[in-house]
């Protein structure tokens, strides 16, 4: 415990401060001051986390280029060029590029929260710190692939003169929103990952299985009419629509009043 300087006289020889740690009750119960207090090993966390994640390699940070590039390439080849998805005027790289940045910066938040917890479990039993943390560290570190993937983007959006929006203010409202998702979400799977090891082997399938109910490689009016209120209830749909919207100005948020019905509906 830190104790101010500014009262020494009720500090004495030999004095014992004794600290109880509980844990806590209720949905909402996050102390940010805490979370302040221990910015410093947040800091050194993610900095661990963006150095071990390309040791020893040979390419290094370049993974994180061309990990999407040739995602893109393979996506646009099959379904840009030979199953002929419609792509609301832009062409298929942008198209599907667009938003697969935002998804696969999710992907990583979400893989990588679900197993903060197991992994750090040594670190967990040692010493105490704010638990979210960890998590909070995983999910802040993916932006360094992310902002390095984004000049792909720049690249492709000059090369088909396609000049960003108004709404390209916007784009880091989105970008919070992907991760507020992953950080939730992988919060929820890291508890249950704690307890159910056979978590870890559900989030692979679970995030595939997410993907192709986003519209990351085909526009939303292609979801029939009769299943929009279960494509409305996705948190991602929304976070690359608009993305892809605030970069290019198309797919208009006219299209998220399907999630609004579907939040209506369901209370």
């Amino acid at each position: 415990m830190l104790v101010s300087s500014q009262e020494p006289s009720a500090l004495h020889v030999g004095q014992k401060t004794q600290v109880t740690i509980g844990p806590t009750h209720g949905l909402l119960q996050l102390d940010l001051q805490d979370l302040w207090e221990y910015r410093e090993l947040l800091y050194f966390l993610v900095w661990r986390d963006i150095k071990v994640r390309y040791k020893q390699t040979v390419i290094g940070a370049g993974w994180a280029i061309i990990q999407p590039f040739f995602t893109m390439v393979i996506f646009g080849l099959f379904f840009g060029l030979l199953a002929k998805i419609p792509s609301e005027g832009l062409p298929y790289p942008v198209f599907f590029y667009s938003a697969l940045l935002p998804w696969t910066y999710f992907a990583h938040a979400l893989t990588g929260a679900t197993n903060t917890m197991v992994d750090n479990q040594r670190i967990i039993t040692k010493i105490y710190f704010p638990r979210l943390i960890l998590p909070l560290a995983t999910v802040l570190s993916g932006l360094v692939d992310f902002a390095i993937a984004f000049t792909i983007l720049i690249g492709m959006m000059v090369f088909y003169s396609i000049g960003p929006t108004a709404a390209f203010l916007l784009l880091p409202v989105f970008l919070l929103l992907a991760l507020a998702t992953g950080l939730g979400v992988g919060l929820w799977l890291s508890v249950l990952n704690a307890i159910y090891r056979d978590v870890r082997y559900v989030v692979p399938f679970l995030v595939q299985s997410w993907m192709f109910a986003s519209p990351v490689a085909y526009p939303n009016r292609l979801v029939p009419e009769q299943w929009r209120w279960l494509y409305g209830l996705n948190p991602m749909a929304g976070v690359i629509e608009g993305f892809r919207w605030a970069l290019t100005g198309q797919d208009h948020p006219r299209h998220w009043r399907h999630r609004t019905k579907a939040l209506r509906s369901m209370s």
